[in-house]
């Protein structure tokens, strides 16, 4: 049987109400996985973008009480991100299609408003992989073909201050 946003929604919603991000984030990758499995979620969520939705990211679904953002990634083009944390939130990725070359970094030195950051681990996220990066995490994809994903933020993404990070 088909699994639904709305699904997906509930199903992250009630994790987060009885263990929080801490003791539920495995719980919580469990669901995203599964939605990953079934291509008619993909199709019907993760959609191409064109001239009239060109960003990359859409939010697909914003829980209201607890603040977490369902949201669909679609690249066409290669992307070459940097180092970047999530600021006060956590985050999910989940790789749908493609395959995203992932780099982890250790922050080494800070100062004042800036951070850096070393190198720690790199590695392929495959379709059906899923990872959890806490707050203050940072991570970096590289994306060398076309890839979809879903990620689910611990609060929208679009109203938190990051760090500044560069390579130590």
């Amino acid at each position: 049987m088909p699994y639904s946003l709305d699904e997906l929604a509930k199903d992250i919603k009630g994790i987060l109400e009885d263990y929080g991000i801490q003791e539920g984030s495995d719980k919580v990758c469990y669901f995203v996985q599964k939605a990953l499995m079934d291509q008619n979620f993909i199709h019907h969520n993760l959609k191409d973008r064109d001239s009239e939705n060109p960003n990359p990211r859409e939010v697909l679904y914003e829980d209201l009480e607890l603040g977490f953002c369902v949201c669909g990634h679609v690249y066409n083009q290669e992307a070459d991100g940097t180092p970047h944390d999530h600021g006060s939130s956590w985050a999910i990725y989940g790789q749908a299609s493609g395959e995203t070359e992932m780099t982890e970094w250790e922050i080494v030195k800070e100062e004042s408003d800036l951070k850096f950051v070393k190198e720690t681990k790199k590695y392929i996220m495959k379709p059906g992989d899923v990872r959890f990066y806490n707050v203050g995490d940072v991570h970096s994809p590289v994306r060398k073909e076309p890839v979809r994903l879903l990620r689910i933020e611990g609060r929208n993404l679009d109203n938190i201050e990051r760090s500044k990070i560069k390579e130590f």
